[in-house]
């Protein structure tokens, strides 16, 4: 009896795999429309081996892949991919767009939030080197022009510009933001300092937690330094890395959620982008990757934060 018992739990076990996959739906195919023209080959056979099975339309998958019920997983995963990057329809995208996309790669990657760990434990092949990333972001930086080198630059002091620059995109960049209440803080993975200040009506869409979407008028600016350790194991702001500008004008920015975008970088305050169209899309590339539901920014207090903390923060 012992030994029928034995043999009867696998089977029914085989049995119920195969009664599952009667229910398993293969991937949509779909035609590759476009491919990553102008990529450097080394960068392409990253995105390749790392990215592609879920972020475009020519998944080669593993056998255990198309099994049930892994298969449901991963059928779910390609088509969430596939909504937020397609690599094989990269021809739709406008070039502001492909800078964007690459800077979001850039982003996920050195932050180890892609590949998927759990897809990781299966494909161990796609894991990302220190290498892969330096390349993809070598190349990241170039499509922009900006400027890899260091800066002998100090944290942003001082009273207003004599000529305030101005972003391809019409943003103007204002020392008044340094007078304006601090709504978040936030570090990255690149070890920098992250302070975000909000000017008044900024702060009251904050309070009154009115971002659906942010009122007309808004202005964030994130201002960005590199980390410094203290002889006594404090960590301070020291070299001053980039000032980064979101006013909000629904009409003025319809293209980009109605956010203008800017980024001055360096102890010049340069502004990023070669053009207007840059200065927009790159930026919401990334943006856009955020829920409407807090307005398409980062490091913002929201909802979840107790109305008190809410408040020490800003009146700070």
């Amino acid at each position: 009896m012992k030994r029928k018992r034995i043999y009867i739990v696998p089977a029914a076990l085989v049995a119920v795999l195969l009664v599952l996959q009667l229910f398993t739906q293969p991937i949509a195919s779909k035609p590759v429309t476009g491919h990553m023209e102008g990529v450097p080959e080394e960068v392409l056979a990253i995105l390749q081996r790392s990215c592609y099975n879920c972020h475009s339309n020519e998944q080669h998958l593993s056998w255990f892949d198309k099994l049930a019920p892994a298969a449901w997983a991963v059928k779910k995963d390609v088509e969430r991919a596939r909504e937020v990057m397609n690599f094989s329809e990269w021809n739709k995208l406008s070039p502001a767009d492909h800078t964007g996309k690459m800077y979001a790669i850039l982003n996920m990657l050195q932050a180890g939030k892609m590949p998927l760990p759990e897809y990781l434990l299966l494909h161990p092949e796609a894991k990302i080197s220190d290498r892969d990333i330096a390349v993809v972001k070598k190349y990241t930086l170039s499509l922009s022009g900006e400027d890899t080198g260091h800066h002998d630059a100090q944290p942003v002091t001082g009273g207003p510009r004599p000529t305030a620059p101005v972003s391809p995109n019409g943003v103007q960049y204002t020392d008044a933001f340094k007078q304006w209440p601090v709504i978040s803080m936030s570090t990255l993975f690149d070890h920098s300092i992250r302070v975000i200040y909000g000017n008044d009506i900024a702060v009251k869409a904050v309070r009154e937690e009115n971002f659906f979407p942010w009122p007309d008028g808004a202005i964030v600016v994130k201002a960005v330094w590199k980390q410094e350790t203290q002889p006594n194991g404090e960590i301070r702001p020291g070299e001053f890395v980039n000032a980064q500008f979101m006013e909000k004008d629904a009409q003025k920015y319809k293209t980009t959620e109605g956010w203008g975008f800017a980024k001055f970088s360096g102890p010049q305050l340069k502004p990023t982008g070669k053009d207007a169209l840059f200065a927009q899309q790159s930026c919401i590339g990334c943006h856009r990757q955020l829920s409407a539901a807090t307005g398409y920014l980062f490091d913002v207090p929201m909802k979840v934060n107790p109305p008190s903390l809410t408040d020490k923060i800003l009146s700070r």
